[in-house]
């Protein structure tokens, strides 16, 4: 489980493909600290398992699924990535929760300076944007940010200076592809509702002793 708060922007090393899929060597130092194999981080807001570490690297194996189904397979030496570690029970939860499995790839459809922030619109896939939200959780390339406007064919994020300087988002341009993960708790709660199978919209009334029912107070 991670927050979506970025510890560090790394740059790939080294990407070797094979037919089994691929393993990436990434130049880091933040994370390294109490890193060790087996142990998990997000990749550009992928989860994935550390299969080496030492000096200033960590390496990393993407799956042929993943690498279809997220960004990373197209990742390229010299490409900056962003890198958290998995949270530890304690932590202070500064973002959201974010689990590092990605639910589709965005394209960023236009940059706007608006005062020293960065407004970005990005077209996601229909099953993201079903479960944005205005002021809800999203996480892009594995960054906690809050939906700021929801439309038929994405969402609108607001970047500030210190996330435009300390990720990707701030060398990101338009017609760039990005991870996006959906707000978890929303995913549950869906589950819930009756009709949820054939995507109909439940006509019901959500009140404590529906609550109560379901085990949730």
């Amino acid at each position: 489980m991670f927050t979506g708060i970025i510890e560090e922007m790394g740059v790939v090393k080294a990407v070797d493909r094979t037919l089994q899929g691929c393993g990436v060597t990434i130049l880091s130092k933040t994370i390294l600290e109490g890193l060790k194999i087996g142990d998990s981080v997000t990749v550009n807001g992928v989860c994935l398992t550390v299969v080496g570490c030492g000096g200033m690297e960590v390496k990393a194996d993407i799956s042929p699924e993943t690498s279809k189904v997220t960004t990373l397979g197209a990742l390229k030496p010299g490409d900056p990535v962003n890198l958290e570690r998995a949270m530890r029970l304690g932590d202070r939860l500064g973002g959201h929760l974010v689990t590092g499995h990605v639910d589709g790839v965005g394209t960023i459809r236009s940059r706007t300076q608006e005062a020293d922030a960065l407004q970005i619109m990005l077209e996601a896939p229909r099953e993201v944007v079903r479960y944005c939200v205005p002021k809800g959780a999203i996480t892009v390339d594995g960054i906690s940010l809050t939906v700021n406007e929801v439309t038929d064919r994405g969402f609108r994020v607001t970047i500030i200076p210190h996330t435009a300087k300390v990720t990707t988002l701030g060398i990101k341009q338009v017609g760039d592809a990005v991870n996006l993960e959906t707000d978890l708790i929303g995913k549950y709660v869906e589950r819930l509702f009756p009709g949820h199978e054939s995507g109909e919209q439940p006509n019901i009334k959500i009140d404590r002793d529906y609550l109560h029912k379901r085990g949730l107070i």
